[in-house]
């Protein structure tokens, strides 16, 4: 029983430690969006493409630090569910849905990005987010039925 115990305990610690990292990111990535005018003038004077491309960049880093904040905000209700240990909620489907969506938007974006300028690291930026927005719906539609078989066995105690 202990070691059922303990490895429950590790489980929540470090869920505990990804809320927390979660955080950081959220309220990063806003301080981050909302400094980027100033910031990408700094970087221009070491990347000069920048500065050829200042309003296109701060216009596409911006709408895509809102997308990348709106998808940790949901990714952090997710955790919430977690460390209170109730994680097959209709909520968490709608998160899930949401940061698919968010994903597929930021890939969309980024492809966009790549039109302004083209790097390689940009064709993996688009691939990760294709493939989470892939992952999220998909996991969307196997909460959907943990909820659902989680309700059916609410009702039959």
């Amino acid at each position: 029983m202990t070691e059922k115990k303990n490895l429950r305990e590790r489980k929540l610690a470090l869920a505990k430690w990804t809320k927390l990292l979660l955080d950081f990111m959220f309220y990063s990535g806003i301080v981050i969006t909302i400094t980027l005018p100033f910031s990408l003038k700094l970087i221009g004077q070491y990347l000069p493409w920048i500065v050829e491309n200042y309003e296109e960049s701060v216009i596409i880093y911006f709408v895509l630090g809102i997308s990348a904040v709106l998808l940790i905000r949901e990714l952090r209700k997710i955790f919430k569910t977690v460390l209170t240990e109730d994680c097959f909620v209709t909520e968490n489907v709608i998160s899930l849905r949401k940061m698919g969506n968010w994903s597929f938007f930021i890939a969309l974006v980024s492809v966009v990005r790549s039109i302004v300028y083209v790097t390689i690291a940009m064709a993996v930026v688009i691939l990760v987010f294709v493939i989470a927005g892939l992952f999220s719906k998909v996991l969307a539609m196997v909460f959907e039925e943990a909820v659902r078989y989680k309700e059916e066995n609410d009702l039959t105690i």
